[in-house]
């Protein structure tokens, strides 16, 4: 159990953090987003990941501000926090981030499964996508409790393995479908369906928030005060950049029927007329790669975050008759979270019911801090009201296409939200009394 249990100021490095963002996002977004883009946006998805890229950066001005200015281990609870104090808005938000980092754990864990299987050939997806998600949990779980050094060493490596090897997969995919000239010329001539495109913008995003876990190993980082926000602008530009090259890739080597046909697995069909069967295996395994590493680093930033909010005292905590520090509980209880929803969702609506929850987070976040830290932070309100609008434009689209396509998913995010609001009220509640009993007594 040794190295499960303090935060270690300054034992993340600048590209430590960087490895560790873009790890968490590269392992979800591009790989099991792409065709669920494409699939709302139309031939204009690489376009939608450019805006996506756009309206991120808006929003991670705030995390970047208030990073710099106060850096924690805790990041987003801690920002949350000193914007709304101690009180049902910061733990609801709180929780909701955590929330959407699990619920991102099970998307990866599920894109994971979804690609190993292509190496097998038929088998019944059904089962192994499922068996193989919770195997790869467990995996990252057992990595997880070895401690912060063997997380670290791991996701650097990784991450330059699969941002080399996806960088080269798009390359040859443009380059033997004929170069980037003909993608961008029919992305010239795609009529846009406004709402779609807007709409496809949620799960985009979705593909780049992973730069929050670096807000939230804050406290860790080499001179946080300047490093934080420089991990999440150079981790935004390497994704954005990757994004960009492998939907031009997919987009120059698919039709839109194909890439909605193969939409959990877009890129290893890309890859195939392409590259053969070969093209096909080296995209398995850099998924692999990728999906395995993006789980290593999210389990570990969201236990990180679930620690800190229990020790804030901002969600219930049982110990269910656990050994161990507080840290390895939530390692647990994070993990046991996933496989569940791994097992019951597929992964347009575990992508779905995350963008819904990370968005409404979002919102509150720039909220918070328009409305009360602005001044403390030095923070531009234009840029925070337009993150804001961007924010709701977005979500409003995505639940209007939802509406239409899967009005279940709207229900279970609504669910989602008011048992996130009624147990964080009851607990925040019996706190006070507890502490106003305590103080009768004395």
């Amino acid at each position: 159990m040794k190295g499960m249990h303090e935060y270690k100021p300054n034992s993340i490095s600048l590209w430590g953090a960087v490895a560790l963002g873009t790890g968490v996002m590269i392992g979800a977004g591009i790989f099991a987003l792409t065709g669920q883009v494409a699939e709302l946006a139309g031939n204009a998805f690489p376009l939608v990941f450019l805006v996506a890229a756009i309206v991120t950066a808006f929003s991670a001005y705030s995390y970047i501000k208030m990073s710099n200015a106060y850096p924690s281990a805790g990041g987003i609870a801690m920002i949350l926090q000193k914007a709304y104090g101690r009180g049902l808005v910061a733990a609801v938000c709180s929780l909701l981030m955590a929330l959407s980092m699990v619920i991102n754990e099970a998307l990866v864990a599920r894109t994971f499964g979804t690609y190993s299987i292509q190496l097998f050939g038929p088998t019944n997806p059904d089962i192994w996508v499922p068996a193989l998600a919770v195997l790869l949990l467990i995996v990252a779980f057992l990595i997880n409790v070895s401690g912060n050094k063997t997380v670290s060493a791991v996701s650097i490596a990784l991450s330059a393995i699969k941002i080399l090897g996806i960088a080269i997969l798009a390359f040859a995919g443009l380059w033997i479908a004929g170069g980037i000239g003909g993608e961008l010329q029919s992305l010239k001539s795609t009529d846009i369906a406004e709402i779609g495109f807007l709409a496809a913008l949620a799960p985009a995003i979705l593909a780049y928030k992973g730069f929050t876990t670096i807000t939230n190993s804050g406290g860790e980082v080499v001179e946080p005060h300047r490093n934080v926000g420089r991990a999440i602008i150079i981790s935004l530009a390497i994704c954005t950049i990757i994004y960009l090259l492998v939907s031009l890739a997919v987009g120059a080597n698919l039709n839109l029927a194909e890439i909605i046909a193969a939409r959990d697995f877009a890129l290893a069909q890309a890859a195939r007329p392409a590259l053969g069967n070969l093209g096909l295996t080296l995209t398995v395994i850099l998924a692999v790669i990728a999906t395995a590493s993006g789980v290593i680093a999210s389990i570990f930033a969201v236990s990180r975050m679930l620690t800190m909010l229990t020790e804030m005292k901002l969600v219930p905590h049982s110990h269910f008759g656990m050994k161990g520090p507080l840290k390895f509980h939530l390692l647990v209880y994070t993990v046991v979270i996933a496989i569940v929803l791994t097992v019951f969702l597929d992964l347009t609506r575990i992508a779905s019911l995350g963008a819904i929850l990370y968005l409404v987070m979002d919102i509150a976040i720039h909220w918070g801090i328009l409305r009360y830290m602005r001044k403390e932070v030095s923070a531009n309100p234009v840029i925070l009201v337009t993150a804001i609008l961007l924010d709701v434009v977005v979500l409003a689209a995505f639940l209007i296409v939802k509406a239409q396509t899967d009005i279940a998913i709207i229900w279970m995010a609504l669910a989602t939200l008011v048992a996130v609001i009624g147990m964080e009220w009851w607990f925040l509640r019996t706190q006070t009394e507890q502490t106003t009993s305590t103080h009768m007594h004395h």
